[in-house]
């Protein structure tokens, strides 16, 4: 898999895709997992672009959960913000964002 180096202007434009998304997956006291990062992965082949939200009782911080989820699901980490964090990864099936060169 090829790993996405995301320029500025890229990561600007993911930014304000992933604004008005509801959060779909949320990392709680069980950590960050196998299964969860498989179907976490399958999110992300359908979607490309998912947000997701670490839960007061887990023992991760937000960075520290993305880090360990991007790594798994070989996805790239595009904002952190308090307890949310967006995540993109290109489909290899059917890509849907174009992103700016």
């Amino acid at each position: 898999m090829v790993k996405y180096m995301l320029t500025s202007k890229q990561r600007a434009y993911l930014r304000s895709l992933a604004a008005p998304m509801d959060t779909i997956y949320q990392v709680g006291k069980g950590g960050v997992t196998d299964v969860m990062c498989e179907q976490i992965g399958a999110a992300l082949e359908a979607r490309e672009l998912i947000k997701l939200r670490v839960l007061d009782n887990c023992d991760y911080s937000s960075r520290e959960a993305a880090e360990m989820i991007a790594e798994a699901t070989e996805s790239e980490v595009v904002q952190v913000i308090g307890t949310r964090f967006v995540l993109w990864r290109k489909s290899k099936k059917k890509p849907k964002i174009e992103l700016p060169k």
